[in-house]
């Protein structure tokens, strides 16, 4: 719920104590009010919504970030879902400290009628304690040990594929560099959030290696796709995590052919898109265990659009590498048969993985509509749920087993999220907030049971595919 960083890697001045730079920020602003900046009310600023106008609020200071947009390191799409809206929560979670100093370049105004929440309030205590408390320190030895962990995965694989000729040894090799891909989608999920040891080039370079060089995946895809699940946490329309179609929806929302302001497409939901979604949660495993072909395509499909990405031409090279060494390991398998086996163990592996991703989300309630930063940290509670597992299984979840925690504060690094657990549950129950908490195989049940029920939905061929008037009347002719 990059990080979405929307900042680059820390300056110099990022050694500030960040609660400190919160403090002196707040007070700066405080002088601003001094000066003669207009005051509007919150019906004004969400007048502010579009690309060529696009306002926000954080600290009930008001910004034109209009020209920061083609700029932002998180993307556009954070910004123009959330425009016209007191931002502060989201820009909290998602900022580091430094991010601040970006700010007063920007400012136009001041809310005349900024409030703050009892939740929000709480919220944000917390989040300043956690950092007083050194949680959003981040271990260099996690990561260390993490990438021995990749690199001798991924030479043990090497050399049973070309230094044996045993089936089960080649097969076995695919086992690990499918269980490699899953370690490094946790490092590339942790670098999505600026969470790496924190110096820019450095960071970057991992990136690239862990997502286009080791995985074939494009990180800044990676990024872009997951600011935009985050900020819109199970919005049918806003969250990229949920649109599937035609191959599987999770609601009966999706039948009204829903516009994806991620995609910028309309999402028809036709009869190829029925029949599909009529057995979703039969091919949902087989689907997730080839998933990856898909995201070497949105890789690929994004690298080469016209969209701004950081990077491009290191990231073009990092997958071109890529597929280099992985063509190279299965021209070196003796046989056809084997090549496809060794293909979809290794995809079948890191296959768990996506059904992961998909756990903490899809039998969760879903929204339609923008996202409302009023009701951040209920939209990012309600939109997810944890695992329970005990703490010698982490590995096995790469964080997403506090999912929760992750969502509020999302740039907390992954080995401390279970520290404050006990913490956001006490939140969560002062507030009447639900902490969702269920095993492994009950959310499997669960996401099962979700996809079933909207398969029957639109089974039933007795209904015709409804249409979406809203989409027809905005669009019609004459």
């Amino acid at each position: 719920m990059q990080e979405p960083s929307f900042c680059a890697g820390p300056p110099a001045a990022a050694a500030i104590d960040s609660h400190d730079r919160e403090q002196q920020y707040e007070e700066e602003q405080q002088q601003k009010q001094q000066q003669q900046v207009p005051r509007i009310s919150t019906l004004q600023l969400s007048s502010h919504t579009s690309a060529n106008d696009l306002w926000i609020s954080v600290h009930g200071k008001v910004y034109d970030v209009t020209p920061w947009l083609s700029s932002h390191p998180g993307g556009d799409i954070p910004l123009l879902s959330l425009a016209g809206q007191d931002v502060t929560d989201v820009f909290l979670s998602f900022h580091p400290s430094y991010a601040f100093d970006f700010l007063p370049r920007f400012l136009v105004a001041t809310l005349e009628d900024y409030g703050v929440s009892a939740i929000s309030s709480d919220f944000r205590r917390s989040l300043a304690d956690f950092k007083k408390a050194g949680l959003f320190r981040i271990s260099l030895a996690f990561y260390l040990l993490s990438a021995l962990v990749i690199l001798a995965l991924f030479v043990l694989c090497i050399v049973g594929v070309l230094l044996s000729k045993n089936l089960l040894v080649h097969l076995g090799s695919a086992v690990l560099l499918g269980y490699m891909w899953s370690l490094c989608g946790w490092i590339g999920h942790d670098a999505g959030h600026g969470r790496l040891i924190g110096n820019p080039a450095f960071d970057t370079w991992m990136e690239l290696l862990v997502g286009n060089c080791l995985t074939g995946i494009s990180i800044s895809w990676w990024k872009r796709n997951h600011n935009a699940h985050h900020i819109s946490c199970n919005s049918v329309e806003y969250d990229p995590d949920l649109q599937y179609i035609p191959l599987f929806a999770v609601s009966s929302k999706f039948f009204s052919s829903l516009y994806s302001y991620f995609y910028d497409r309309k999402m028809n939901f036709d009869s190829i898109a029925r029949l599909f979604v009529s057995y979703q949660h039969w091919t949902f495993y087989p689907v997730m265990a080839v998933a990856r072909i898909n995201l070497f395509a949105q890789s690929m499909i994004l690298l080469m659009s016209k969209k701004r990405i950081p990077n491009r031409v290191s990231e073009i090279a990092g997958i071109l590498i890529f597929w280099i060494w992985f063509s190279s390991l299965l021209a070196y398998l003796p046989n056809t048969k084997e090549r496809v086996a060794f293909l979809l163990i290794s995809f079948g592996v890191t296959g768990i993985q996506h059904v992961q991703f998909c756990l903490n989300h899809f039998s969760s309630p879903v929204y339609e509509d923008r996202p409302n930063s009023k009701i951040w940290c209920h939209a990012q509670v309600k939109g997810t749920l944890n695992i329970s597992c005990p703490a010698w299984m982490d590995w096995f979840h790469g964080g997403l087993q506090h999912q929760i925690e992750h969502h509020l504060f999302p740039r907390l690094p992954r080995h401390n999220l279970r520290k404050i657990s006990n913490l956001v549950k006490v939140l969560c129950d002062k507030h009447g907030l639900p902490y969702t908490t269920v095993s492994f195989w009950e959310a499997n049940l669960m996401i099962i049971q979700t996809l079933r029920t909207a398969a029957l939905e639109a089974k039933d061929f007795s209904k015709p595919v409804p249409k979406n008037h809203i989409w027809e009347a905005i669009n019609a002719q004459g």
